[in-house]
């Protein structure tokens, strides 16, 4: 295990329930605003690529795709 983890259970240990819940809380917070993040930067990666794509994408041959 990274040291830095184990340095910051070492820190949990130290706290009381009370604040230990608090401090998982926090650490929930905190994925979740990771997650978006990654979210985020995966739509625009998305929106920058669909120009690139367009000609791709937008052909008679591949139209029997499009509603699916």
């Amino acid at each position: 295990m990274d040291s830095q983890v184990q340095h910051i259970i070492r820190k949990l240990a130290l706290l009381t329930p009370e604040h230990r819940a608090e401090a998982e809380d926090f650490i929930d917070f905190l994925r979740q605003r990771q997650s978006r993040s990654n979210d985020a930067l995966a739509r625009d990666f998305t929106c920058a690529s669909e120009k690139s794509f367009a000609k791709v994408w937008d052909n008679e041959e591949d139209a029997i795709y499009d509603d699916l």
